[in-house]
């Protein structure tokens, strides 16, 4: 009779060995990683033979994967050999793409982490081992990878780690190699990383008001507009669309999928905010800012070098967020979590968050009017609509 259920191999968490019975346990590593293990006789002797990890088998398909196996081992026959010829092995960069369009575009995250993702790993692992064979990557060949970025580039070299540790997990899983991931363990022959935060170059927020005349009308200068009324982030504001904005509520509405946090957020939007929406109506079905191309958005540059072209290329774009911010703190009486919901920070800890019913959107609406009068104290700034709102709903 078999001692696990489906319940009870999902609720465990304690490193071990979880027998299910006939040879098959479930095996939770010091990392916290499940894999299901097969211990059988195979031609007179005692092998352990991977199943598979268990975010991929089901315990179901794990008992079938054991029944076969077992009964090649009893005609006399290798289940392990048996697999390694049925299953072509991969390069690293074969296995990579694979992984990257399985499990990272299916994701909510947003689409610059996507091509980052794949990038990286492009750009700094497919040179070394992108033509080696998965089964054929040892821990030297992750070490020599990451050694000339971990102290340069620390935060890309971490990511580099776990996007490759990712590959050859799948690797593993889909039984292309027996063994502990290479990755596991390269940090001794590394040297002590000494973390430099490097922030986005941002604005000073006093300054903020006399840019708003110099953007000029163009697409990219009213999403720069919008992006610094709004506090959003610019893959947010590019890829803004008209089903997103409610009129009666006055409210931008960012859906889940494609918020770097993975949630719906709200954002409140003053009559400036609007004004810049009537300035653009009616120049794509979809697209609010829309780029050069036919049915895509405004390109992620186009903010950039526009400051560039107007001679602030020191400030970076979502650098704005962070004068938002600044001027919140130093010139507003609100709370500091008004401020942090504001650019869709996630505040307090889990339990208090699970408790927070509202967003407070009245209350980062007050903010951000105050906002909009600090970057647009002047008349003439920005196209002035008597009742913005009614313009766009004609």
């Amino acid at each position: 009779m078999p001692k696990l259920t489906a319940r009870k191999a999902e609720s465990l968490k304690e490193p071990g060995h979880y027998v299910d019975g006939d040879g098959l346990a479930l095996v939770i590593g010091k990392r916290g990683g499940k894999s299901w293990v097969l211990r059988t006789m195979v031609r007179g002797k005692r092998c352990d033979i991977g199943l598979g990890g268990y975010s991929w088998v089901s315990l179901a398909e794990a008992r079938e994967k054991a029944r076969e196996a077992r009964k090649v081992a009893r005609e006399g026959g290798d289940p392990i050999a048996q697999r390694k010829a049925r299953v072509a092995c991969p390069t690293f960069a074969e296995a990579a793409r694979k992984v990257h369009a399985d499990q990272v575009l299916g994701q909510g995250s947003n689409g610059k982490h996507k091509d980052q993702w794949i990038n990286t790993l492009v750009t700094y692992a497919f040179p070394a081992i992108g033509h080696k064979s998965v089964k054929d990557v040892k821990q030297a060949d992750v070490l020599a990878v990451l050694a000339p970025i971990w102290t340069e580039k620390a935060e890309t070299a971490r990511r580099v780690r776990q996007r490759i540790r990712t590959v050859m997990d799948w690797a593993r899983t889909a039984g292309h190699y027996e063994g502990v991931n290479p990755v596991e363990g390269v940090d001794k022959g590394l040297t002590k990383q000494r973390d430099i935060v490097k922030h986005h170059k941002a604005m000073p927020w006093q300054e903020v008001p006399t840019l708003i005349p110099m953007l000029g009308d163009s697409v990219a200068a009213l999403a720069l507009r919008f992006l610094i009324l709004t506090a959003a982030r610019t893959g947010e504001t590019i890829g803004a669309q008209w089903s997103e904005i409610d009129l009666q509520e006055r409210l931008w509405i960012i859906p889940m999928e494609r918020m770097k946090a993975s949630r719906e957020h709200r954002v409140p939007l003053t009559d400036e905010a609007l004004a810049v929406l009537e300035k653009v109506r009616g120049l794509d079905e979809d697209f609010i800012f829309p780029g050069q191309k036919r049915g895509k958005g405004l390109s992620n540059m186009a903010m950039a070098q526009l400051l560039k072209r107007i001679g602030h290329g020191n400030a970076t774009v979502h650098g704005f967020r962070s004068s938002f911010r600044d001027w919140a703190a130093e010139r507003s009486s609100m709370p500091r979590e008004i401020a942090e919901l504001s650019l869709a920070h996630a505040v307090g800890g889990a339990v208090e968050r699970a408790y927070r019913r509202s967003d407070l959107i009245e209350k980062r609406r007050d903010l951000m009017e105050r906002w909009s009068a600090h970057c647009l104290p002047f008349s003439g700034h920005i196209i002035q609509l008597e009742n913005p709102i009614g313009k766009l709903m004609k």
